[in-house]
Protein backbone atom coordinates (compact mmCIF):
# COMPACT_ATOMS: atom_id res chain seq x y z
CA UNK A 1 0.00 0.00 0.00
CA UNK A 2 1.33 3.48 -0.81
CA UNK A 3 0.91 6.53 1.34
CA UNK A 4 -1.12 9.52 0.25
CA UNK A 5 0.28 12.95 -0.54
CA UNK A 6 -1.34 14.34 2.60
CA UNK A 7 0.26 11.63 4.76
CA UNK A 8 3.65 12.27 3.19
CA UNK A 9 3.21 16.02 3.72
CA UNK A 10 2.28 15.50 7.38
CA UNK A 11 5.26 13.24 8.05
CA UNK A 12 7.62 15.75 6.41
CA UNK A 13 6.15 18.68 8.32
CA UNK A 14 6.65 17.04 11.72
CA UNK A 15 10.41 17.48 11.41
CA UNK A 16 9.73 21.12 12.36
CA UNK A 17 8.70 22.17 15.85
CA UNK A 18 6.04 24.64 14.67
CA UNK A 19 4.15 21.87 12.91
CA UNK A 20 4.56 19.45 15.82
CA UNK A 21 3.02 22.16 17.99
CA UNK A 22 0.28 22.90 15.46
CA UNK A 23 -0.77 19.28 14.95
CA UNK A 24 0.18 18.10 18.48
CA UNK A 25 1.96 15.14 16.89
CA UNK A 26 5.48 13.69 16.83
CA UNK A 27 7.34 10.88 15.05
CA UNK A 28 9.11 7.80 16.39
CA UNK A 29 10.96 5.19 14.36
CA UNK A 30 12.24 1.65 14.83
CA UNK A 31 10.66 -1.41 16.43
CA UNK A 32 12.14 -0.94 19.92
CA UNK A 33 11.26 2.74 20.28
CA UNK A 34 7.79 2.38 18.79
CA UNK A 35 7.03 -0.69 20.94
CA UNK A 36 8.03 1.23 24.09
CA UNK A 37 5.74 4.13 23.24
CA UNK A 38 2.87 1.85 22.22
CA UNK A 39 3.06 0.17 25.64
CA UNK A 40 2.65 3.54 27.37
CA UNK A 41 -0.37 5.82 27.75
CA UNK A 42 0.62 7.77 24.62
CA UNK A 43 -1.94 7.56 21.83
CA UNK A 44 -0.93 6.43 18.35
CA UNK A 45 -2.17 8.56 15.45
CA UNK A 46 -0.94 6.38 12.59
CA UNK A 47 1.60 3.66 12.05
CA UNK A 48 3.51 2.88 8.85
CA UNK A 49 5.13 -0.57 8.81
CA UNK A 50 6.59 -3.11 6.41
CA UNK A 51 4.98 -6.20 7.98
CA UNK A 52 1.97 -7.39 9.99
CA UNK A 53 3.72 -7.18 13.36
CA UNK A 54 1.45 -4.52 14.84
CA UNK A 55 -1.70 -6.53 15.36
CA UNK A 56 -2.42 -4.69 18.61
CA UNK A 57 -2.99 -1.40 16.78
CA UNK A 58 -6.40 -0.74 15.24
CA UNK A 59 -6.44 -1.50 11.52
CA UNK A 60 -7.63 1.98 10.60
CA UNK A 61 -4.40 3.40 12.05
CA UNK A 62 -2.00 0.96 10.34
CA UNK A 63 -0.67 1.60 6.86
CA UNK A 64 1.46 -1.22 5.47
CA UNK A 65 4.15 0.04 3.15
CA UNK A 66 7.15 -1.26 1.23
CA UNK A 67 10.74 -0.88 2.42
CA UNK A 68 11.31 1.54 -0.46
CA UNK A 69 8.49 3.77 0.79
CA UNK A 70 9.78 3.56 4.35
CA UNK A 71 13.17 4.81 3.17
CA UNK A 72 11.46 7.78 1.54
CA UNK A 73 9.70 8.89 4.72
CA UNK A 74 12.37 7.87 7.26
CA UNK A 75 14.94 10.19 8.83
CA UNK A 76 17.16 7.27 9.86
CA UNK A 77 20.21 6.23 7.87
CA UNK A 78 19.01 2.64 8.17
CA UNK A 79 15.18 2.55 8.42
CA UNK A 80 13.87 -0.14 10.76
CA UNK A 81 10.50 -1.63 9.73
CA UNK A 82 8.24 1.00 11.26
CA UNK A 83 7.55 4.73 11.54
CA UNK A 84 4.79 5.87 13.86
CA UNK A 85 3.07 9.18 14.53
CA UNK A 86 1.96 9.73 18.13
CA UNK A 87 -0.16 12.38 19.80
CA UNK A 88 1.71 14.78 22.08
CA UNK A 89 0.12 14.48 25.54
CA UNK A 90 -0.90 17.49 27.60
CA UNK A 91 1.98 18.91 29.61
CA UNK A 92 1.76 18.29 33.35
CA UNK A 93 2.11 20.87 36.10
CA UNK A 94 5.38 21.23 38.00
CA UNK A 95 5.46 19.38 41.32
CA UNK A 96 7.11 21.23 44.18
CA UNK A 97 8.47 18.16 45.94
CA UNK A 98 11.18 15.55 45.65
CA UNK A 99 14.17 15.84 43.35
CA UNK A 100 13.98 17.71 40.03
CA UNK A 101 16.54 18.04 37.25
CA UNK A 102 16.40 21.33 35.36
CA UNK A 103 18.06 22.18 32.05
CA UNK A 104 19.28 25.62 31.04
CA UNK A 105 19.38 25.96 27.22
CA UNK A 106 20.43 22.43 26.26
CA UNK A 107 20.72 22.54 22.46
CA UNK A 108 21.84 19.10 21.33
CA UNK A 109 19.00 16.60 20.73
CA UNK A 110 21.25 13.64 21.54
CA UNK A 111 22.17 15.16 24.90
CA UNK A 112 18.54 15.81 25.81
CA UNK A 113 17.49 12.30 24.77
CA UNK A 114 20.27 10.79 26.88
CA UNK A 115 19.39 12.98 29.87
CA UNK A 116 15.75 11.85 29.63
CA UNK A 117 16.96 8.22 29.72
CA UNK A 118 19.14 9.05 32.73
CA UNK A 119 16.14 10.54 34.56
CA UNK A 120 14.24 7.33 33.84
CA UNK A 121 17.17 5.20 35.05
CA UNK A 122 17.68 7.11 38.30
CA UNK A 123 13.99 7.49 39.07
CA UNK A 124 13.82 11.24 38.48
CA UNK A 125 10.21 11.69 37.46
CA UNK A 126 10.34 15.40 36.61
CA UNK A 127 12.56 17.25 34.13
CA UNK A 128 12.08 21.02 33.89
CA UNK A 129 13.46 22.68 30.75
CA UNK A 130 14.07 26.31 29.89
CA UNK A 131 12.05 27.60 26.96
CA UNK A 132 15.20 27.66 24.79
CA UNK A 133 16.04 24.01 25.42
CA UNK A 134 15.59 21.77 22.37
CA UNK A 135 12.09 20.34 21.91
CA UNK A 136 11.74 16.92 23.55
CA UNK A 137 9.58 15.78 20.61
CA UNK A 138 12.34 16.50 18.12
CA UNK A 139 12.78 13.16 16.34
CA UNK A 140 16.45 12.86 17.34
CA UNK A 141 15.49 13.37 20.98
CA UNK A 142 12.74 10.76 20.70
CA UNK A 143 15.17 8.23 19.21
CA UNK A 144 17.87 8.92 21.81
CA UNK A 145 15.43 8.68 24.72
CA UNK A 146 14.46 5.13 23.67
CA UNK A 147 10.97 5.24 25.17
CA UNK A 148 11.96 6.97 28.42
CA UNK A 149 10.14 10.02 27.07
CA UNK A 150 6.89 8.34 28.13
CA UNK A 151 7.98 7.83 31.76
CA UNK A 152 9.44 11.23 32.61
CA UNK A 153 7.31 14.35 33.04
CA UNK A 154 8.97 17.02 30.87
CA UNK A 155 7.89 20.60 31.42
CA UNK A 156 9.01 23.71 29.53
CA UNK A 157 8.85 26.96 31.44
CA UNK A 158 10.58 30.26 32.15
CA UNK A 159 13.41 28.83 34.23
CA UNK A 160 14.22 32.11 35.96
CA UNK A 161 10.66 32.56 37.21
CA UNK A 162 10.47 28.91 38.27
CA UNK A 163 13.68 29.11 40.32
CA UNK A 164 12.69 32.41 41.91
CA UNK A 165 9.38 30.94 43.02
CA UNK A 166 10.54 27.62 44.46
CA UNK A 167 11.18 26.86 48.13
CA UNK A 168 13.41 23.89 47.32
CA UNK A 169 17.18 24.06 47.61
CA UNK A 170 18.71 24.76 44.21
CA UNK A 171 22.13 23.79 42.86
CA UNK A 172 24.01 24.52 39.66
CA UNK A 173 26.68 22.31 38.18
CA UNK A 174 29.81 24.46 38.06
CA UNK A 175 33.53 23.77 37.66
CA UNK A 176 34.24 26.00 40.65
CA UNK A 177 31.63 24.46 42.93
CA UNK A 178 32.03 22.22 45.95
CA UNK A 179 33.30 18.71 45.33
CA UNK A 180 30.19 16.56 44.90
CA UNK A 181 31.96 13.60 46.54
CA UNK A 182 32.48 15.60 49.73
CA UNK A 183 29.11 17.31 49.85
CA UNK A 184 26.01 16.28 51.79
CA UNK A 185 23.22 16.34 49.23
CA UNK A 186 19.56 16.91 50.24
CA UNK A 187 16.71 14.55 49.40
CA UNK A 188 14.57 17.33 47.97
CA UNK A 189 16.35 19.73 45.62
CA UNK A 190 16.64 21.11 42.11
CA UNK A 191 19.82 20.51 40.13
CA UNK A 192 20.41 22.74 37.11
CA UNK A 193 22.63 21.67 34.21
CA UNK A 194 23.84 24.29 31.75
CA UNK A 195 24.28 24.80 28.04
CA UNK A 196 26.85 22.66 26.21
CA UNK A 197 29.03 25.61 25.14
CA UNK A 198 28.33 28.34 27.69
CA UNK A 199 27.33 26.51 30.86
CA UNK A 200 24.85 28.11 33.25
CA UNK A 201 23.48 31.47 32.08
CA UNK A 202 24.29 34.59 34.11
CA UNK A 203 20.62 35.15 34.92
CA UNK A 204 20.45 31.72 36.60
CA UNK A 205 23.77 32.31 38.39
CA UNK A 206 22.29 35.43 39.95
CA UNK A 207 19.46 33.35 41.41
CA UNK A 208 21.24 30.14 42.46
CA UNK A 209 24.22 30.41 44.81
CA UNK A 210 24.85 26.73 45.60
CA UNK A 211 27.45 25.21 43.27
CA UNK A 212 28.63 21.63 42.97
CA UNK A 213 31.33 20.21 40.74
CA UNK A 214 32.80 16.92 39.59
CA UNK A 215 36.54 16.93 40.35
CA UNK A 216 38.99 16.05 37.61
CA UNK A 217 41.38 13.24 38.51
CA UNK A 218 43.23 13.03 35.20
CA UNK A 219 46.43 15.01 34.66
CA UNK A 220 45.67 16.08 31.08
CA UNK A 221 45.08 19.82 31.35
CA UNK A 222 43.55 20.00 27.87
CA UNK A 223 40.34 18.42 29.13
CA UNK A 224 38.27 21.43 30.16
CA UNK A 225 34.90 19.88 30.96
CA UNK A 226 32.61 16.89 30.66
CA UNK A 227 29.79 16.48 28.18
CA UNK A 228 26.57 17.67 29.84
CA UNK A 229 24.93 14.23 29.59
CA UNK A 230 28.00 12.55 31.15
CA UNK A 231 28.08 15.12 33.93
CA UNK A 232 24.35 14.63 34.52
CA UNK A 233 24.87 10.88 34.92
CA UNK A 234 27.55 11.36 37.58
CA UNK A 235 25.64 14.00 39.53
CA UNK A 236 22.34 12.10 39.44
CA UNK A 237 24.15 9.03 40.70
CA UNK A 238 25.58 10.99 43.62
CA UNK A 239 22.26 12.60 44.49
CA UNK A 240 20.55 9.24 44.48
CA UNK A 241 23.36 7.52 46.38
CA UNK A 242 23.13 10.06 49.19
CA UNK A 243 19.43 9.39 49.87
Amino acid sequence: MSISKNQFKLISSLSQKKYRTKHKLFIAEGVKVVDEILSSSFQVHSLFCTNDYYTSVKDDKVIRISEITLKKISKLKTPNKVLAIFEIPAEKSIKEAGFTLALDAINDPGNLGTIIRLCDWFGVSQLVCSLDTVDCYNQKVVQASMGSLTRVSIIYTDLNSYLKGTDLLTFIADMNGENVYEFSLPKEAILIMGNEANGISNSIRNIVKNKISIPKFGEDQEIESLNVASASAILLSEFKRSL
